[in-house]
């Protein structure tokens, strides 16, 4: 079965009852080598598990059934569930939930693969909801190895971006905290059915097995990078100065020149770990 065939797709569509949905980002890829690649790049390994977000009709979904042990694919669209039953219906090795994975309890589903092996995250995001997609699957604690996400391209460069550069940003700052992103290549608007209005791009995130990076105060630190950006045309002791409230502008300029800058830095200039070193001594500076 050739998902990446468009007028087999718009026969399993018609058969089915089906249309694209705008409201849920429905783009299929009709690029095979592209599908190929997505799933065997998404992890550096085949005996563990994929969740996958938002299968479609299933054309990443038959690939990664192909290469590892085990695929859990949440589906937000119900309508989907009978199209993917016909699409899947030759694996054993699946699991489709009719779920919104912003609301899904994903420990609780992925538990008893975390006990028995790795689990790593691919999935084609809607462009709407990729950054709370993205830090729900950070912020959840799980031990995810990788997640590989394909996403808007201008998204893609701030994922990646280097401290200093016009892509940089507080995404990007907090990203580095919980694992490394690598760029691993384009998807061109034409490989999608419907194609979208811009380019996409494929983002491989490794987590990190242990933070090398500790702040003192976890609250502290994420406050600290909001702040930054929030309103990053300001230097940076002014913008913590409206970041943080019970701080001085004097006491700002004092905590930012103490980490080793410049009064007049912007925030955009400084590492993740850089922004770890300044939140620890706003963690002092409050603590006092």
């Amino acid at each position: 079965m050739n998902l990446c065939d468009t007028k087999t797709v718009k026969n399993i569509m018609t058969a089915y009852g089906l249309h694209f949905r705008k409201e849920f980002g429905q783009n299929f890829l009709t690029n095979k080598m592209v599908v190929e690649d997505i799933a065997d790049q998404c992890t550096d390994t085949t005996n563990g598990t994929i969740l996958e977000i938002g299968p479609g009709i299933g054309t990443l979904t038959r690939e990664l059934c192909l290469r590892h042990k085990n695929v859990i694919a949440l589906e937000i669209d119900k309508a989907l569930i009978p199209a993917l039953g016909y699409t899947l219906n030759d694996f054993h090795n699946v699991t489709v939930i009719n779920e919104d994975v912003m609301k899904a309890d994903l420990g609780e589903i992925l538990a008893p693969y975390f006990a028995e092996g790795t689990v790593s995250v691919c999935a084609n995001l809607p462009y709407y909801i990729t950054t709370p997609i993205l830090m729900k699957l950070l912020e959840s604690g799980l031990p995810f190895r990788y997640i590989t996400i394909m996403i808007q391209s201008e998204v893609a460069d701030r994922l990646v971006a280097k401290a200093g550069s016009g892509a940089y940003g507080a995404i990007t700052a907090v990203l580095n905290y919980y694992g490394e992103a690598e760029r691993l290549f384009t998807v061109s608007a034409g490989h999608f059915m419907p194609p979208p209005k811009v380019n996409s791009a494929v983002v491989r995130i490794k987590l990190h097995a242990q933070k090398p990076y500790v702040p003192k105060n976890e609250k502290i630190f994420f406050r600290t990078i909001k702040a930054a950006f929030e309103q990053r045309r300001k230097t940076l002791p002014n913008a913590l100065a409206s970041g943080f409230g019970e701080l001085s502008k004097e006491a700002c300029v004092r905590l930012v020149e103490a980490a080793g800058h410049r009064a007049d830095i912007r925030g955009e200039r400084l590492s993740t770990a850089e922004f770890l070193t300044l939140s620890d001594l706003i963690a002092e500076e409050l603590e006092a």
